[in-house]
């Protein structure tokens, strides 16, 4: 058993195609398809369920799988404990962030912890919650910036910030006059939301109860879309009013004039921003230097504490 065969049954699970694992793995199908059948041969049970058309995990190859993704992750750690005098700050940092998070941290984020860490670059990504959770778990990321609850065996959270909600409008909506808004006056008027899959679009449905889309007395109408950006491109446009985080508010180019933000009416709604990594990720240090540059970053302090 050799750490190269783990490496394609892991590889091979997660792609469920030969030839696509062959090509992450840099090698031949051939090669992979023999590697796997020795170590099949060796333990003496089928890891995986072949067809003409998939390539599947049996029971006890899900199991093995798993416990390979450990070994090679332990393996990487020996490997990183020694670079550099055992310096956990000098290879790449493989990061994720949800899309309503991601475009308005990074540029704060990356200046900050280059300065303390400017041996250590970001490979960065931006996607669903759930989509980030499977990279986490497989190794592919090394840490995700979502915001909670975020539950998953053997995996640590550290809450970093809270962020308020707030509403946005065209600047010649009649809410303008009002110093806040009511989270149930969005009963009544078009709401823009994100589309299906957004956490932040839960988040704001559950902020406001009211929203019952559908459902019977529901007199709103909600307008979907797939960004926070474009979003705002059809609130400037005067098509309706939104809910976005406060980091997400006054990033944008628009003249004055155009668009309105007003708070929400307190109790404000608001997430909670939060770091998870697994438990086995053999770069503490790194994790630690990475949370404390989220945390010194402007989207992440209280409002109060900014600047005017």
């Amino acid at each position: 058993m050799t750490l190269t065969e783990l490496r394609y049954i892991v590889t091979l699970a997660q792609e469920q195609h030969f030839g696509h694992a062959a090509e992450r793995c840099h090698v031949s199908q051939p090669t992979l398809s023999v590697g796997v059948k020795k170590l099949e041969d060796e333990l003496g049970v089928l890891i995986f369920e072949r067809s003409k058309s998939a390539v599947r995990l049996t029971p006890v190859g899900e199991n093995i799988v798993a416990q390979a993704q450990k070994v090679l992750e332990q393996a990487q750690g020996i490997r990183e404990l020694a670079q550099a005098g055992k310096n956990q700050l000098t290879a790449p940092l493989k990061v994720g962030a949800i899309y309503t998070v991601g475009p308005y941290l990074f540029p704060h984020l990356i200046p900050q912890l280059h300065r303390v860490a400017p041996q250590m670059p970001l490979y960065i990504e931006e996607n669903f919650t759930h989509v980030l959770r499977e990279k986490l778990r497989n190794g592919e990321l090394d840490a995700v910036i979502i915001a909670l609850p975020f539950n998953e065996a053997d995996v640590l959270t550290l809450p970093l910030y809270d962020e308020p909600f707030c509403a946005l409008m065209p600047a010649d909506h009649p809410w303008t006059a009002k110093k806040t808004i009511d989270t149930a006056m969005l009963n009544d008027k078009s709401l823009l939301l994100l589309g299906e899959g957004h956490c932040f679009r839960d988040q704001v449905l559950e902020a406001c109860p009211t929203l019952n889309k559908g459902g019977e007395g529901s007199r709103h109408t909600t307008v979907e879309s797939s960004s926070l950006e474009t979003i705002r491109h059809m609130v400037a446009s005067g098509l309706g009013v939104s809910i976005l985080p406060l980091s997400a508010v006054h990033s944008h180019h628009y003249a004055p004039g155009v668009i309105e933000v007003r708070p929400l009416t307190a109790p404000a709604p608001f997430r909670t921003v939060a770091i998870a990594w697994r438990a086995s990720f053999p770069r503490p240090k790194a994790i630690e230097i990475l949370a404390d540059s989220i945390r010194l970053c402007s989207v992440a302090k209280n409002p109060a504490e900014q600047p005017a």
